[in-house]
């Protein structure tokens, strides 16, 4: 009997005695998308834990979980650091306000903010004008020590160092160390004008490119964009006037003088002079803000980040449980801290952690592993801030295109060669079940019509 239950259990956590059938519908998808069964991890089990799951082939297996490791780093904050959490970023003077002038420097401490976008960031410097501060006779210094130096190359994960999913996270990050250019088309004038938001001090932006006629198609690709020098970016293609007005977000090819060059640029703009320049500085110690700007709750930063997948983002936040629990934002403090919040929680199998995010080739986790995390946070008092965070299946954030075969909240996960979710599936009759999927293979991305075959069929009451 002792040999029975022991067996039980084990088939029960996941392994492998014999193959577990798979749903009729699952399997043909997977055939379809010539995906084998051993690239794929599956489980699909109750919110309850004490309820045997409905499905379980390869949970135990350790796999690459791309953003679905968000999971961890958000919930994990939810609990550490509570949903109300609020990032402050504090701003100082060394000098008397004259005549509307700033006799000293001006001091900006950046504590980790993960949503100090350019309208927040213009709120800020607004704020110093409702003060009486139209000129600074000094510098504008910028503490970035919260944080542990990094020295992340934004190009080292794929090469693609433009990409504002590849910022490297920052004590100070303002508008994610990014850019949004707007092109609109002037048919009149065969013009297509270029507005660039935050305007970076310094940086020589043409204003204007030529109109082509034809389809919108790949019109990033059609403007032949040369960002070889950060200060001159130049076009030598032209903009398709059928696109009509579009966005594209870039990171800044000069990271690390983003933060200085956005302050001093919107500074600028907003009517502000300035004598001296934006630079590094360290706060010098027992100085008072002259005031502090405040963010959102940390309820409503984890929502952007799982709805949308916000990599740096997530990342601050990973360095910010360091930060608030330790003294500084130090990537091996907040891994340890993650790795004992999950022992005390949920249990000793640890996945492993990177950096917070997911964007990492040597992060790994079992779909056991994230089941347990998705059942312990659905029996938490913080249910509901995680569930509200997770995209909804063909309704919006990375899920919006998903074909709703199924009413379901999914965290997903996308790298080459990783695709998957993990989260909740509402069936019909009112139950509520967790469901992982995840593929690691040169085709993982063609597991998606197997993971909507797998909701659908999830979503059937047993």
């Amino acid at each position: 009997m002792r040999l029975l239950l022991l067996l039980a259990a084990f088939v029960y956590c996941g392994g492998a005695v014999a193959a577990q059938p798979l749903p009729a519908e699952v399997e043909a998808a997977l055939a379809r998308a010539r995906l084998p069964r051993d690239a794929v991890t599956l489980l699909v089990t109750d919110v309850d834990p004490a309820v045997p799951p409905r499905l379980s082939h390869r949970a135990q297996e350790a796999v690459n979980p791309a953003s679905i490791a968000k999971l961890a780093t958000t919930f994990a904050a939810l609990e550490l650091l509570g949903p109300a959490y609020t990032w402050s970023t504090p701003v100082y003077v060394d000098g008397p306000i004259i005549d509307r002038t700033l006799q000293g420097n001006l001091y900006v401490k950046g504590q980790g903010d993960p949503k100090l976008v350019l309208e927040r960031l213009w709120l800020l410097l607004r704020r110093l004008r409702a003060m009486g501060i139209d000129r600074i006779a000094g510098d504008i210094l910028l503490d970035r020590s919260a944080f542990e130096p990094l020295g992340t190359d934004p190009a080292a994960f794929d090469g693609e160092p433009l990409r504002p999913y590849n910022a490297a996270p920052d004590a100070l990050l303002l508008n994610f160390r990014s850019l949004v250019l707007t092109f609109t088309p002037q048919v009149a004038a065969g013009q297509a004008r270029v507005a660039a938001d935050p305007p970076l001090a310094g940086v020589e932006w043409p204003l204007q490119l030529p109109l082509s006629t034809g389809e919108c198609g790949d019109w990033r690709t059609a403007l032949r964009p040369d960002f070889s020098d950060p200060l001159r970016p130049r076009w030598n293609g032209s903009y398709p006037a059928a696109c009509g007005e579009r966005t594209w977000a870039v990171a800044f090819a000069d990271p690390a003088s983003h933060a200085a060059r956005a302050i001093a640029g919107l500074w600028q703009e907003m009517g502000g002079t300035l004598a001296g320049q934006v630079r590094e500085g360290r706060v010098p110690a027992g100085m008072v803000p002259l005031f502090e700007h405040v963010s959102p709750p940390l309820a409503e930063v984890v929502r952007d980040i799982n709805k949308f997948s916000n990599n740096v983002m997530a990342q601050q936040v990973f360095l910010t449980l360091s930060l608030q629990l330790r003294g500084q934002g130090n990537r091996e403090a907040s891994r340890e801290l993650l790795r004992g919040w999950w022992r005390e929680r949920i249990g000793p199998d640890l996945p492993t952690f990177d950096n917070g995010s997911g964007l990492s080739r040597d992060e790994r986790t079992t779909a056991a592993q994230l089941a347990r995390l998705l059942q312990y946070a659905w029996a938490s008092p913080l249910m509901p801030d995680l569930v509200a965070s997770l995209p909804a299946a063909g309704v919006d954030g990375t899920m919006r295109r998903a074909r709703p075969t199924a009413a379901a909240h999914l965290k997903s996960g996308s790298l080459r060669d990783v695709y998957g979710v993990a989260g909740y599936v509402h069936g019909a009759g009112g139950r509520r079940w967790v469901v992982v999927a995840i593929a690691n293979h040169a085709n993982a991305h063609a597991l998606r019509p197997a993971v909507e075959a797998l909701l659908a069929w999830a979503a059937q009451e047993r």
